[in-house]
């Protein structure tokens, strides 16, 4: 490791992080999981690494170094680990104690265009869903447009920053946006009424995939559901917490306690596999606010993966055929944080006409991991490439998951790899088969 600097930086953790950096045993089943281990094959780069490098800063034994640092960014977060572990170290948790305090630490060395970015990503773009809704626009504008051809061809993009980069090279074809919200903000269901839920439309879900929204709607009305759209709601903030900016996350999980709790409703239905995992623990985010830490803890509980909350409903009879050979790529936060692997497996096994072939490790990330497909991208675009990989050997027509990174991601991997396959969303699907 590279020598820290001459007065080393104060790394400050919560007390709670030395407990839980000492439940692991150090058995190492973790590390066949991980996918940064695999693909780097150092132990620091594996989880049991990272939680040996946690202990030592948050016990004071070492100072934090670049290096360091560097290991703790370069984990996806992707959880395997968990699902792994027989001690039942909460690393989700750690990893965001950690980079928690990375991000307090980091935002005194940073110069002012770099504080200034991730402000407005993350405090400014994220956090309102109108103004991703904007970008979104925006990108639609430019892939596939004159100004995309011309700093391709003249190899201008080469001259941006390297986040910018990568996301350029990653601009996805974007449908045009669905509108898909009934004027009086509620979907009746359809006969009998099962369920009042409310849905989460999400910031990256709604500005790139509101088709996915409005299938959802769709299928739950089917299903039986009364699906409510509260207008006060915003961002899950799971981009922001996992970022280490955990009071931006705070901030908008509070709105959302607010926004689904005055809608009085049996469940809170989220499409998204991350922002679905963040709210299902809003309440130990909020835990040391008293004003909403049992209100946090409620809403917590309401909270249902769509194919969680589909798999437990009579299906409307006589389903549509759906003729394709799929693979379904479980999103991280439902396979390991969630622990949702069976319900979408149900649910696609359901459809008449539909083949669904398993991949060899189809809970193994593709990569994406929020933002980090644009901060690591390099390592990001190896692990996609096994990935792409596993999929050419399954030999399928299409890639279904349940989380718009993930589609984003394996998108951008079937395009680059020739393998020219669609990725549709878990509730793409059903409404195809469910259809009116």
């Amino acid at each position: 490791m590279r020598q820290a600097t001459a007065t080393p930086p104060t790394f400050a953790l919560p007390g709670r992080m030395r407990f839980d950096t000492r439940t692991c045993v150090h058995c190492g089943l973790c590390v066949s999981a991980c996918p940064t281990y695999r693909q780097l094959g150092q132990e620091t780069d594996g989880p049991r690494g990272r939680i040996a490098i946690m202990r030592v800063l948050a016990e004071g034994e070492l100072p934090l170094t670049s290096d360091a640092e560097l290991h703790l960014e370069r984990c996806l977060g992707c959880r395997a680990c968990e699902s792994a572990c027989p001690s039942g170290v909460p690393y989700g948790r750690l990893l965001d104690d950690a980079r928690s305090a990375l991000a307090r630490l980091q935002a005194t060395r940073r110069g002012l265009l770099a504080r200034t970015a991730r402000r407005l990503l993350l405090g400014w773009l994220f956090s309102t869903p109108s103004r991703l809704r904007l970008a979104a626009a925006l990108l639609r504008w430019y892939s596939g447009g004159w100004l995309q051809a011309l700093l391709r061809r003249t190899g201008a993009v080469r001259l941006l920053p390297g986040p910018l980069r990568a996301m350029e090279s990653m601009a996805p074809a974007l449908a045009p946006p669905v509108a898909y919200r009934p004027a009086s903000g509620v979907m009746a269901a359809v006969g009998s009424r099962r369920r009042r839920v409310a849905l989460l439309t999400g910031c990256v879900q709604e500005a790139l995939y509101s088709g996915v929204n409005a299938a959802t709607m769709r299928v739950l009305s089917r299903f039986g559901c009364e699906v409510v759209l509260p207008e006060a709601q915003t961002c899950c903030g799971a981009i922001q917490a996992h970022a280490g900016e955990h009071e931006t996350a705070r901030a908008l999980a509070r709105r959302n306690v607010d926004a689904f709790l005055a809608a009085g409703v049996d469940a809170v239905v989220v499409n998204a596999a991350g922002c679905g995992a963040h709210m299902k623990a809003c309440g130990e985010l909020l835990a040391g606010d008293p004003a909403y830490a049992e209100k946090a803890r409620r809403l917590g509980a309401l909270v249902r993966e769509a194919s969680e909350l589909l798999v437990d409903l009579p299906a409307p009879p006589d389903p549509k055929p759906v003729a394709l050979t799929v693979a379904y790529q479980d999103p991280c936060h439902d396979a390991h944080a969630q622990r949702i692997r069976s319900a979408p497996r149900r649910l696609l096994r359901a459809v008449p006409g539909l083949v669904l072939r398993e991949l060899a490790t189809p809970d193994r990330c593709c990569g994406s991991a929020g933002i980090y497909n644009v901060v690591q991208h390099e390592l990001s675009m190896a692990i996609l490439a096994d990935k792409m990989e596993d999929v050419r050997r399954t030999a399928v027509e299409a890639i279904v998951t349940a989380n718009p990174g993930c589609a984003l991601q394996l998108a951008h991997g079937s395009r680059v790899h020739g393998l020219g396959l669609p990725v549709y969303h878990l509730m793409e699907i059903l409404d195809r088969a469910y259809a009116a």
